[in-house]
């Protein structure tokens, strides 16, 4: 049973893989993250929106993180249901299910598509284009940006997105399938939607953003050290980038950020492209003051954000590879004890 289950969970794995690799989320196909996404919208609605000001601090807490329970236990339940009667129907259905929600899960594709869409842009040299297609993709004040900064930034969404929407989910379904995998999108998603610091949501939104935190912390890391293996290699086919560099900068600006996380893979990614990232941006017309992040060894260009989609997609394959090495282990191991 767990031979087959190995078989399968790795066929399907690297299936979802291939999958979000040629198609990504089109457009127009019903998808589960847009599902739990409205999940989130109606609880919000719900438990904050119609209470308006009657809530103390605390109450919006003790509701926050009711609606994280619920979203959770419903995702897990769920998604535990189709993937368990899938493969209860039929094998090859099961395999087939679950690597389907692994492509949903995954999101190198998509970020791609989003982000090059600004390179199109600036290539064509329509900043104010750019800066709209970037604003899609990121939370500052896009208009108020040059072309370095959006070049800037698309980078930083690059490398930010390499762990939360990429590795990060990969490594969540290799460990659990598609219950773990959509799990943590649901995290990742209530973060995005409910974790800002503001009046509406310092409260309500702060069990979301800790819990996206917590989940975030161990494959924020791997990514990292994933995207300096990545960096390693794509440096024997090209100088444009630094390995050396990479884990230089990584260990120096890891921490400048005010999340535990993001700055995991941004270190190595400026490092890799020998940019200086981060620093002050407008959020909401407010100048938010942050750490740079990196060395300016050389001025930025509109291919940096190629640069950086290639740093992304080897990362990926690197991960997969890896996890696949680790489960023909365990297959191996499985199959000389039942030999024994």
């Amino acid at each position: 049973m767990m031979k087959e289950y190995l078989i399968c969970h790795i066929a399907a794995l690297t299936t979802g893989y291939i999958l979000d690799l040629i198609v990504g989320d089109p457009h127009g196909i019903p998808h589960p993250i847009v599902w739990i996404g409205r999940l989130i919208g109606l609880l919000e609605k719900g438990l904050l929106n119609k209470a308006g000001d009657r809530l103390d601090d605390m109450q919006k807490k003790r509701r926050g993180t009711a609606l994280v329970i619920i979203v959770m236990l419903t995702t897990v339940m769920l998604t535990f249901a189709v993937v368990f009667f899938s493969y209860k129907l039929d094998l090859y259905f099961g395999v087939f299910i679950e690597a389907i929600l692994t492509c949903y899960i995954l999101a190198a594709k998509s970020l791609t598509k989003e982000s090059y869409k600004v390179y199109d842009d600036l290539k064509d040299g329509d900043i104010l284009k750019a800066g709209k297609d970037l604003s899609m993709i990121v939370g500052r004040d896009t208009d108020k940006l040059d072309e370095d900064g959006i070049i800037r930034a698309t980078v930083e969404t690059i490398a930010e997105n390499t762990s939360d929407g990429v590795i990060a989910p990969l490594i969540y379904t290799a460990v659990g399938g598609p219950v773990l995998g959509l799990a943590y999108k649901a995290v990742n998603t209530m973060d995005s939607m409910l974790g800002y610091h503001n009046d509406k949501y310092e409260y309500f939104g702060k069990t979301a953003a800790v819990t996206d935190d917590v989940f975030n912390f161990l494959p924020s890391r791997i990514s990292a050290l994933l995207m300096i293996l990545a960096a390693f290699i794509l440096s024997v086919f090209s100088k444009e980038y630094d390995p050396l560099n990479a884990f230089r900068i990584f260990k120096r600006d890891r921490k400048n950020h005010k999340s535990p996380n993001s700055a995991q893979t941004e270190s190595v990614c400026a490092g890799a492209l020998g940019l200086r990232l981060g620093g002050a941006s407008y959020y909401g017309n407010k100048l938010v003051e942050k750490p740079y992040i990196g060395d300016e060894i050389k001025k930025t260009d509109i291919e940096d954000i190629h640069r950086a989609g290639r740093l992304m997609f080897t990362t990926e394959a690197v991960c997969l590879i890896v996890t696949i090495g680790v489960y023909i282990i365990c297959l191996m191991a499985v199959i000389s004890t039942q030999i024994k």
